[in-house]
């Protein structure tokens, strides 16, 4: 049965639920079956669905194979209860579908879940969005270049190019008074670049669908980005917030399970007492890890949870964990750094008689970490195919992207070095921050492996003459060192060497010159002494 992959864009739950249900009723093997001694045509059991579907889910790569037989039993259930399916009484509505035999069938009314027409945009915010940096003429360029700048600089540092450009203006220009960024400019800059280089990740034309703008604080992205410790953990400054002591406890005693014990003794089963302790804290919070505000934008994260996307899926979660408050993105990190140490543990005991140790990190803590405030029919099932990556991944996931880092870091930088003139700010709304346009940035152009083999070699060689020519006018090398370099740099770069120090006299008598054989040529052969001649 033919699937595709649900891009990221607006309502994809309602897409994926619509997708599983047409491939269901489309896939699903029907026949007579005889029940009460009454014949029931088009029908099906309910143990026949639970095989056919488990296995359409787990090889559908909107899902991915950690789907376990009981969600597809609970899925089956969201069936019943919406009327995907009914018993061959016509009875739907309830979710008492069990993996037995009892006969079901697909009811004539189409199933599918109506998708909501997108809002106009005048109506798709009920506050004013306040203005944005990027707002401003000139000020967030990546793609365009301006017109008065005929030439364009790649990898310029921000400061030198405003020093050359100042030594060009007049001086009554470099003595006007200027202002300062503001700590709300500055927070502007964290949300509007962290946002554009996560809209360019997941190559969708406007975030406003997939995510409220209301919900995103710089004030989270600059905490998550500037206050960790030496391992990556986010430090909190108000401690309430933070795990209690008694969780953190039994966290590092199952992370380092069995070197650390704590103070409390050890019995048999209590390693699944501390694992059960921890989940019914997890599951204790108001609200799941990812928040609820942010749970549209990690489904449409799940759109890009391909093999051949797997990078472009961890910078995408890696941006998107940044909008979490300080506190949620401290307790994932140490949960994801728990549970991957947990799966790995050969020495730890099972914490389930039936379920592999991996497989309940990721059901156990899959609902705690993903979910929605209203109820939604496919929640279990992509929440544990994203904590199944977050856990496979939270390395490079829940670490601080340095590039990102390094981009705001710089821009900041070089707006403060370039401040706005008094006299310009007045002339506008004063509401409005104005600064001056960003640096124009090129982006380097892939070239094929020929070309890249042929810049390699001549790289290569024009260090080597640089070498040569540092070993020619050293003067604080000895003539002996200097002779001896020069004969070992001669016998392993000939070709260097020689265009250096061309002879071409030398050559011209060598090759004049007539071969000679060697006399030990020339002589015969003698043949062997034996005793017979």
């Amino acid at each position: 049965m033919s699937s595709h992959v649900i891009s990221p864009g607006p309502y994809r739950a309602t897409k994926l639920w619509n997708e599983v249900t047409r491939l269901f009723r489309a896939g699903m093997p029907l026949r007579k079956h005889r029940q009460n001694f009454r014949h029931y045509a088009s029908c099906f059991t309910a143990s026949a669905a639970v095989d056919w579907l488990h296995q359409l889910l787990c090889n559908n790569s909107n899902f991915g194979p950690d789907v376990t037989r009981q969600q597809t039993v609970q899925l089956l259930k969201k069936f019943l209860k919406n009327h995907v399916i009914e018993d061959v009484k016509g009875r739907w509505g309830t979710e008492d579908l069990e993996d037995n035999n009892v006969l079901y069938r697909f009811p004539s009314t189409s199933p599918l879940k109506p998708i909501p027409c997108s809002a106009p945009a005048s109506e798709s915010r009920s506050i004013k969005k306040r203005p944005s940096f990027k707002d401003k003429e000139g000020f967030f360029r990546f793609r365009s270049t301006r017109r008065q700048e005929k030439e364009t600089q790649e990898n310029v540092d921000p400061a030198l190019r405003i020093q050359q450009e100042g030594d060009n203006q007049p001086e009554e220009e470099q003595q006007k008074q200027r202002r300062e960024l503001t700590v709300e400019d500055e927070q502007e800059i964290w949300r509007d670049i962290t946002l554009t280089h996560l809209q360019r990740i997941l190559d969708v034309p406007s975030l406003d669908e997939v995510l409220d703008h209301r919900y995103v604080n710089p004030q989270n992205i600059i905490h998550n980005m500037t206050k960790v410790n030496k391992h990556g953990v986010v430090t909190l400054d108000d401690k309430t917030n933070d795990l209690p002591d008694w969780v953190l406890s039994a966290m590092r005693s199952l992370a380092n399970w069995p070197k650390y014990n704590g103070t409390q003794q050890s019995y048999p089963g209590f390693e699944r007492d501390v694992f059960k302790t921890v989940s019914d804290y997890f599951y204790s919070l108001p609200q799941p890890l990812l928040t609820y505000e942010l749970y549209e934008l990690f489904i449409n994260v799940l759109g890009v949870l391909q093999p051949q996307c797997e990078r472009v899926a961890i910078e995408a979660l890696q941006l998107c964990t940044l909008l979490l408050p300080p506190a949620s993105r401290r307790k994932l990190q140490l949960l994801m750094r728990m549970a991957s140490r947990i799966s790995q543990n050969v020495d730890m005991p099972r914490l389930h008689p039936a379920i592999g140790t991996r497989t309940l990190m990721v059901h156990t803590f899959s609902g705690c970490v993903l979910g929605s405030a209203e109820e939604c029919d496919l929640d279990e099932l992509l929440a544990t195919r994203l904590v199944s990556f977050l856990m496979d991944h939270q390395q490079s996931i829940l670490s601080v992207p340095e590039y990102l880092l390094g981009a705001i870091s710089d821009h900041i930088q070089y707006l403060r070095t370039s401040q706005v003139p008094i006299d310009s700010v007045s002339k506008t709304d004063k509401s409005d921050p104005v600064c001056p346009p960003l640096p124009v940035y090129t982006f380097c152009h892939q070239i094929s492996g020929a070309e890249f083999e042929q810049q390699k070699l001549e790289s290569s060689q024009k260090a080597m003459e640089e070498l040569l020519e540092i070993l020619v006018t050293d003067q604080n090398i000895s003539e002996k060192d200097r002779r001896k370099k020069l004969k070992q740099f001669q016998k392993q770069y000939p070709d260097i060497y020689r265009q250096r120090f061309p002879s071409p006299d030398r050559e011209s008598k060598t090759d004049n010159k007539p071969k000679i054989k060697p006399p030990l040529l020339n002589i015969k052969k003698t043949k062997a002494f034996s005793i017979r001649n």
